[in-house]
């Protein structure tokens, strides 16, 4: 059985987030966080399911499909 890359999620947000023109700062406003929390999520490959909920609501972007879809690859 052939390893998968590991999904960085901090790294997919982060892209996300830029994509739609946003900024950290107005991420962590969005959060009620200050912005080192942020970049901790950015530099991270794994986070709670709560943040990655919260973010997805934020953002309208749904990052948990990055793990539905690793589960269909490895089916």
């Amino acid at each position: 059985m052939q390893k998968k890359t590991q999904i960085h999620i901090g790294k997919i947000i982060h892209d996300e987030l830029h994509k739609q023109g946003r900024s950290a700062v107005w991420l962590s406003q969005q959060m009620h966080c200050d912005r080192t929390k942020i970049h901790r999520i950015f530099n991270s490959s794994d986070l709670y399911s709560d943040i990655i909920f919260e973010i997805s609501k934020i953002l309208n972007h749904d990052f948990f499909v990055y793990y539905t879809n690793r589960l269909k690859e490895e089916e």
